[in-house]
């Protein structure tokens, strides 16, 4: 994965025509967005969805575009992945390592088992407890307001989620 600025994809546009694809949502693309772009959200996003796209124009880069970034990487995680699925689908050899939960997923368990706590102990315990529920839907509050999850940046750092960058091995 390459990445560019801005203003060097909207140079390539002027030289010729750019496969640009918009991941943010339909009302966000319908908002504003950059021309020449085609609106294929995240959430609906796969290889197949991009073949049909991109009209069968194999080895032409690919931009992916959202409004801030952070659905972009998605976006290119996802169709690695993706492609990392198709190699295997197809018999070809892969290497696997341990599996994980990934971390999107870390966050929902989190914050569904901290209101629960929550929400049982201000019950059964005292009622101020029901402050632990207040404050995880506060940050989940947070989190899709500015698009940054402060307990997906702590789970992140937990030795679960390490590996080595200079092996195949992950910390336990």
């Amino acid at each position: 994965m390459q990445t560019i600025n801005v203003k060097q994809l909207a140079e390539k546009q002027l030289g010729g025509e750019v496969e640009l694809i918009d991941v943010r949502t339909p009302i966000e693309f319908r908002e504003v967005h950059a021309e020449g772009a085609q609106n294929v959200p995240l959430d609906l996003l796969d290889d197949k969805k991009i073949a049909a796209v991109c009209n069968g124009r194999s080895g032409e880069p690919l931009y992916l575009i959202c409004r801030s970034g952070a659905r972009g990487a998605k976006a290119v995680q996802k169709l690695i992945d993706a492609g990392t699925m198709a190699w295997e689908q197809a018999g070809l050899p892969v290497k696997r390592g341990k599996k994980a939960i990934s971390l999107e997923r870390q966050v929902r368990i989190a914050a569904g088992f901290l209101t629960l706590v929550g929400a049982v102990l201000g019950f059964f315990v005292h009622p101020y407890f029901i402050g632990l529920s207040a404050f995880v839907g506060a940050g989940l509050m947070f989190a899709g307001i500015t698009d940054t999850c402060g307990m997906g940046m702590m789970l992140a750092k937990m030795p679960w989620n390490k590996c080595n960058t200079d092996s195949d091995s992950c910390s336990v």
